[in-house]
């Protein structure tokens, strides 16, 4: 055996390593999670449940798989309507639904999704975001343990699908009508029999009668979920939500486990998809408008004058009965709300207002 001497031996080794130090160094192995995220709505559906899934896919991308999030529609784990108590208890670490389906249990959740001629969805994610709107919001949900992002928004919404004609405020006496939130409240005051129902069990109940008319979102989602089939008139502005705000509730103990990397991941993931899915529904309800007049019959009106006038004195009404009846949490996003409201009004209406209002003169340009 040929003899090794001491300074070859250095020499090898020093190669050996050198070697060595051109490959990548192992991978240290991550813990990979998987969380469930409960909807509120109907599996399938168009820009609400498409949103929902965009925010669990692109979770998971960003994450490179640490975190994988399953999501089930309304009904496939817990109604539809108990997306707050699922998160909340711990059987889901995720839900993605609207906040005012919970002013049952706090009053001042409607505000982070709609308020009765309240704040389009510019305004509104102008609030949350430089207003104070969400550190108010973590303090609502606190108690329940719940950390809430804005995760999507519809933009203005319509005034909902009648069975007759609406004339004038009387004709709102006596209706069964599907609204939620302080909306339904302001309905309430001329009237009307409100009702709360899931997206899912809508189109059912419009069908057999158990309600006259219902307001959903918009041209493309009601395109799809077949209201035209049963109620042939659509009316206009809906007054009782701008700019409707969906929310993503994430269980806080949950949250605050994550590294912080992932933490970022899940808040910059709802923040995409509440511009994303704001442009879906921009981008598809021009179309599904037309489709609606053209294709089915639908009869395109707008509410009279007087008709809006009652919604907004009784819309003041409510709003006004929150803050007075309301606890200090609720007082403080009252004011708060209300507050930016007054001031964003006055940069709105010579900026956008303004603005769609010039657009409105008689320009010649190319049709496209």
């Amino acid at each position: 055996m040929k003899k090794v001497g001491r300074r070859s031996f250095i020499a090898g080794a020093a190669a050996v390593s050198a070697a060595a130090s051109s490959f990548p160094a192992p991978a240290i192995a991550q813990e990979r999670m998987e969380w469930k995220m409960v909807t509120s709505w109907p599996k399938g559906l168009p820009g609400l449940g498409s949103g929902a899934e965009r925010l669990a896919q692109r979770i998971g991308v960003l994450s490179q798989g640490r975190l994988t999030v399953k999501v089930y529609a309304a009904g496939e784990l817990v109604p539809a309507l108990q997306c707050l108590d699922a998160v909340a208890s711990g059987t889901a670490e995720m839900a993605h639904d609207a906040a005012y389906y919970h002013i049952g249990k706090a009053p001042a959740a409607g505000f982070f999704t709609a308020v009765p001629f309240g704040m389009t969805a510019g305004e509104l994610n102008a609030w949350v975001r430089f207003g104070g709107g969400q550190e108010l919001w973590d303090q609502l949900y606190d108690g329940f343990g719940i950390k809430p992002f804005l995760a999507g928004n519809t933009g203005v919404q319509m005034g909902g699908w009648f069975r007759k004609e609406i004339t004038n405020v009387g004709d709102f006496n006596g209706l069964k009508f599907r609204m939620p939130g302080q909306g339904g409240q302001a309905l309430a005051k001329l009237g009307v029999t409100v009702v709360t129902l899931p997206g899912g069990e809508i189109f059912a109940n419009l069908q057999s009668g158990a309600i006259d008319a219902t307001e959903w979102v918009g041209p493309y989602n009601d395109l799809s979920l077949g209201f035209f089939k049963v109620a042939k008139f659509y009316y206009w502005p809906g007054f009782h939500e701008p700019g409707s705000g969906l929310e993503a509730l994430v269980n806080k103990s949950k949250f605050a486990a994550l590294p912080a990397d992932l933490q970022e991941i899940v808040a910059t993931s709802c923040a995409a998809e509440n511009d994303i899915m704001l442009s879906e529904f921009n981008g598809r309800s021009a179309s599904a408008l037309a489709t609606l007049i053209n294709e089915h019959g639908v009869q395109l009106k707008q509410f009279p004058k007087d008709v809006l006038t009652a919604f907004g004195k009784a819309s003041g009404e409510v709003m006004q009965e929150v803050y007075d009846n309301g606890d200090d949490i609720t007082k403080k996003i009252c004011a708060s709300y209300f507050a930016f409201r007054k001031d964003i009004r006055a940069w709105t209406r010579i900026s956008e207002q303004a603005y769609t209002n010039a657009r409105l003169l008689e320009f010649k340009y190319p049709e496209g």
